[in-house]
């Protein structure tokens, strides 16, 4: 068992009422949007991401862009499969070019959806990266590790740093 001071969340939505209960139950806030830009720091690490946008896949990607990093981490979040069905995909090389990447080498397993919330969590995965498989991708692949900018990204969702909404109570 993970003990709650391990646990760090963020969201730039949380009202002041949520940060005191997510306190009050002895979790950690993080004090500002990282952007998905947080790395694993050598210990195994679950991401729990769903219903967020594809630039915070992508950037939690970069931040952890190598081999031994990527293979320490769970994301459960939207598929990655689905991302790139649904995307052109010179728009998923250009706007997402880690999660294009790392297709081959990660293994995704599907949430079973419920059948009173078939629009809500219809798109959630297991995502996790065997070692094995991370290092029978091209060498290149891990080559040129340029921090994502987004500066052509037509539909970004994600909400920078800076531009958080005003604090809820």
């Amino acid at each position: 068992q993970v003990p709650p001071a391990r646990c760090a969340l963020f969201d730039p939505a949380f009202s002041a009422r949520e940060e005191a209960a997510l306190r009050a139950l002895g979790l950690c806030l993080l004090p500002e949007n990282e952007e998905g830009k947080r790395g694993v720091e050598g210990a195994a690490t679950l991401f729990y991401m769903v219903h967020c946008g594809k630039a915070l896949y992508n950037n939690l990607l970069w931040s952890n862009w190598s081999p031994a990093a990527l293979s320490k981490l769970v994301i459960i979040g939207n598929s990655f499969r689905g991302i790139e069905e649904r995307l052109l995909s010179r728009i998923l090389e250009r706007d997402y070019s880690y999660i294009a990447k790392v297709l081959k080498g990660v293994e995704e397993v599907a949430l079973p959806s419920h059948p009173r919330y078939l629009d809500t969590f219809n798109d959630t995965s297991v995502h996790w990266f065997p070692l094995d498989k991370l290092q029978e991708l091209s060498p290149e692949v891990w080559d040129g590790v340029e921090e994502p900018m987004y500066q052509d990204c037509e539909d970004l969702e994600i909400i920078r740093k800076g531009e958080e909404p005003a604090a809820q109570s």
